[in-house]
C-alpha cells in the first residue's frame, strides 16, 4: 500500500496511528477511504456483519477504526455504489448490508489480510495460549456470584433473537467467564484478543454454522467452569476459540484462489 507525502494532503483524510497491532490499528494511509472499504468488505465476508444487518453509524465506525467521519462517509458511498450496501432513509434509516460477497471481494480481502498475515498468526497463537488459561482459572476461582452471572449470560446467548444480538451475547458470556478469574489483567487480555480478531469492528467473525457449533461449546464450557472442572474447561476453550481462526483462514484461501 503506497503512502503519499504530506505535501498537499487533504487534512480530512489524515488519521493518527496508535500502538496497537498493524492489521487492527487505525488506518493511516492517504487513501484512507479505500482502506476502510477493504476492511468493511473483509468484515462482511467473515460474517462480522451479515446480509440485511444495519452497520454502525458513521460516528461509531470512525471511532472504532480511528479515522475521520469524512473517510468513513466516502467508504460507505463506495460500498453503496458497488452493491455491498444499501441506504435506507427515515427514522430507522442507515446503511444495511446488501451482499456478503461481490466481484471485487477477493481483491479487497487480499489487500487487507494477506500483507498482515504474520500478525494474524501471532493473534491466533496468543489465543491458543491465553484463552484456555482463562477458562482453567475461571473454573478454579468461580464463585456462586460468578456462576449466576455466567449462567445468565449463557441464557441470553441461547435466547438471542438475531445475528447481532447473538454476537453481543457471545461477547458478554466470554467476558463473564474472564471476570470469574478475578484478575483484571486476564479480563483485559481477553477483551484485547476479541477486539483484534474482530478487525476492531466490535464483534468476532460469526456465521450461522459457527453459532450452531458455539451453542454446544458454550454450554459445555459454562458447565465445566461452574462445576470447577478446570482441565475440561481448558480443553473446551482451546477448541472453541479456533472457530474464528478457521473462518479467517478459509476466507484467505478463498480470496487467494479467486480472481
Amino acid at each position: 500500500m503506497s503512502v503519499e507525502t504530506a505535501s498537499g494532503a487533504d487534512p480530512d483524510t489524515l488519521d493518527e496511528p496508535t500502538t496497537v497491532g498493524q492489521w487492527a490499528a487505525p488506518i493511516v494511509s492517504r487513501r484512507v477511504a479505500d482502506d476502510v472499504v477493504d476492511r468493511l468488505v473483509t468484515a462482511i465476508a467473515l460474517g462480522v456483519y451479515v446480509t440485511t444487518q444495519q452497520l454502525p453509524t458513521e460516528r461509531e465506525l470512525a471511532s472504532m477504526l480511528g479515522v475521520s467521519r469524512t473517510s468513513v462517509r466516502e467508504a460507505l458511498k463506495q460500498l453503496t455504489q458497488t452493491g455491498y450496501l444499501e441506504v435506507r432513509h427515515g427514522r430507522n434509516g442507515g446503511y444495511f448490508v446488501l451482499a456478503d460477497w461481490g466481484p471485487t471481494s477477493a481483491e479487497h480481502v487480499r489487500r487487507h489480510l494477506v500483507p498482515n498475515w504474520e500478525e494474524f498468526e501471532q493473534i491466533f497463537d496468543a489465543r491458543t495460549l491465553v484463552e484456555p488459561m482463562i477458562a482453567r482459572t475461571a473454573a478454579l476461582r468461580c464463585t456462586d456470584e460468578d456462576a449466576a452471572r455466567i449462567s445468565t449470560a449463557l441464557q441470553d446467548y441461547l435466547d438471542a433473537p438475531d445475528h447481532d444480538a447473538s454476537r453481543r451475547a457471545d461477547s458478554s458470556l466470554h467476558q463473564a467467564i474472564a471476570q470469574a478469574t478475578h484478575n483484571p489483567i486476564l479480563v483485559n487480555l481477553s477483551v484485547e484478543l476479541r477486539t483484534r480478531i474482530s478487525l476492531n469492528l466490535g464483534a468476532e467473525p460469526y456465521t450461522d454454522e459457527v453459532r450452531r457449533q458455539a451453542i454446544r461449546q458454550h454450554q459445555e464450557l459454562v458447565s465445566a467452569v461452574i462445576d470447577g472442572r478446570e482441565d475440561e474447561a481448558s480443553h473446551i476453550a482451546a477448541k472453541h476459540f479456533t472457530l474464528s481462526e478457521t473462518l479467517i483462514r478459509a476466507l484467505v484461501e478463498r480470496a487467494e484462489h479467486e480472481e
